[in-house]
This record gives C-alpha cells, structure tokens and sequence, in this order.
C-alpha cells in the first residue's frame, strides 16, 4: 500500500495527469451523452464534471494542484474565444438582412440575464462582492472572469456560475424552445448562444450546424456588450 501511495503522490504531482484526466473524463462524458441518442440532459460537460469531482474527491486531490496539471485547457479558452469571430465573418450577409432583430434580441438578452441575475441577488440579501461574481454570468468564462476581476467580484466563484448557467442552458435549450414552437434555427441559436455562452453553442452545434452558427454570433456579441452592461447595471444595484 506504501508502494501505492508513492507511486499516487508521484502522479499526481506531474501536470500530464489532470489534463489527461480531463480529457478523458469528457471522453467519457462525450460517449455516454452519444449512448442516450444525444439527449439533452445527459450533457457530456456536465458528466465530465462529476467525474473529475469524484476522483478529485476519491483521491483527496486539492483543486489548486488539478489546476496546476490542467492549466492548458483553460489556456485554450483564450483562443477559443477569439475564433467566435469566424462564424460571425461567415454570416456578415445574413446578419446584415436580420440586423435589427439580432441588435433588439442581443439588447434584450443581454440586459435581462445581468438584471434578472442582480434582482434574484438582491433579493436573498447577497452582498455586493457576490453581486458582483453574479452580473457576467452568461458570457463566456475567459470574458466573464475579466469581468467580475474588474467589478470586484470573485473570479472563481465567477466561473462556478458560468459553467453553472451554461450547463442548465445546454440542457433545457431544445425542450424550451420545442414547447415555445421556435423553428427559426437563427433565432433558436442566437438566443441559447446568448443565454448560455460556449456550452449552450456546443449544443446548438450538436442539433443544428445554422443554430450553431448563431449560437457563436450571440456568445461573442453578447461578451462585448456585457462587459459594458454588467458595470453599468452593477452601480444600480448598489
């Protein structure tokens, strides 16, 4: 058992382990996501998430040294975030036609998930710290986490709540919309793209490669107005 628990400490002390255990664990994720007929509850993000929890918690594995091994996955986020640009580019003419409904709905979009999320807030008394983690919530996390930094937030507790929302988003997108009888995959994907940043795209992706398309239009668009939204609302608020 001494043996073992060298060899544990050995790998758990190199960074390849946690990011291939991230790997592996939305590999995992993906398969059992793609084993449900790619439903939407069954979100490979989500699933990823609990098992990562579990073996971190399994193996008494502190969040700082999983951060430490897994870094460039979040490294990646950066890039990632910039390369929203490419479905917006190859859209131009499309948007161009729909200019000002996707103006109204980012406006609306944007403005009712930093509101609403401010009100809930304010409602159970949370501080203006936790506001502030609150407000960026449905941007993207690299943007997010700029955010709350600069607003006086809590960065981590920032991110908690974007993968939070994107999860939540990714999973009732499609039932939702179903039952509202939205059949504008435009207007399905702009609207989850906004709501629920990077994971709500990937889902739009997953079901329609025009939603898909939208979804990124509305993730990125809506990263730029929030970030001059989410101060501006803040200082109502406190």
């Amino acid at each position: 058992m001494s043996d073992a628990a060298l060899i544990w400490s050995y790998l758990a002390s190199q960074p390849l382990l946690w990011l291939t255990a991230t790997l592996a664990a939305y590999l995992a994720g993906d398969a059992i996501f793609r084993l449900s007929g790619r439903a939407s509850y069954a979100n490979s993000v989500l699933i990823a998430i609990i098992i990562l929890g579990a073996v971190l918690w399994i193996s008494g594995t502190s969040y700082q040294t999983y951060f430490e091994g897994a870094q460039f996955v979040h490294f990646m986020l950066g890039p990632a975030t910039v390369c929203l640009a490419l479905p917006l580019y190859d859209n131009l003419k499309r948007i161009r036609h729909a200019l000002l409904p996707v103006i109204a709905a980012l406006l609306v979009g944007s403005l009712t998930a930093v509101v609403s999320a401010l009100l809930i807030g304010r409602f159970f008394g949370l501080d203006e710290t936790l506001l502030a983690s609150l407000a960026p919530k449905s941007t993207t996390a690299p943007v997010a986490i700029g955010i709350a930094e600069r607003i006086g937030g809590q960065p981590t507790l920032t991110a908690v709540m974007v993968l939070l929302t994107g999860i939540f988003g990714a999973i009732i997108v499609t039932p939702l919309l179903n039952a509202l009888r939205v059949t504008d995959w435009r207007a399905r994907g702009f609207s989850v793209g906004v709501a629920a940043h990077g994971i709500g795209t990937a889902r739009a992706f997953q079901v329609n490669e025009t939603a898909g398309a939208f979804a990124g239009i509305g993730m990125g668009l809506n990263a730029v107005l929030t970030a001059i939204v989410a101060p501006l609302v803040l200082r109502l608020f406190a």
